[in-house]
């Protein structure tokens, strides 16, 4: 199990590239420090909300390899198409 916590605010998660191995479980925890934000993983069907000051928990299985990215799903200012991110799933 890969356990790691992430932060957002406005227009960054902290960290923002995030690296497992294929197979692992991976348990995302996630806190929205400024405002309500979204936490949107496409290729595992993750589309999570985020609202302020609560820690929200994302698990999945990473069993695809290969390099995927992830992005705030609820619009947050004129920055919000910068806050991404990157899944990293090595072989």
């Amino acid at each position: 199990m890969s356990e790691l916590e992430l932060t957002a605010v406005k227009y960054n998660f902290t960290p923002n590239v995030i690296k497992v191995k294929k197979g692992d479980q991976v348990k995302l925890v996630i806190t929205a420090r400024d405002r309500d934000h979204g936490f949107k993983l496409a290729a595992f069907h993750i589309d999570q909300r985020l609202p302020k000051g609560e820690a929200v928990t994302v698990e999945f299985t990473a069993d695809q390899a290969g390099t995927f990215p992830f992005q705030c799903s609820v619009f947050c200012g004129l920055g919000h198409k910068k806050m991404n991110g990157q899944l990293i799933v090595a072989a």
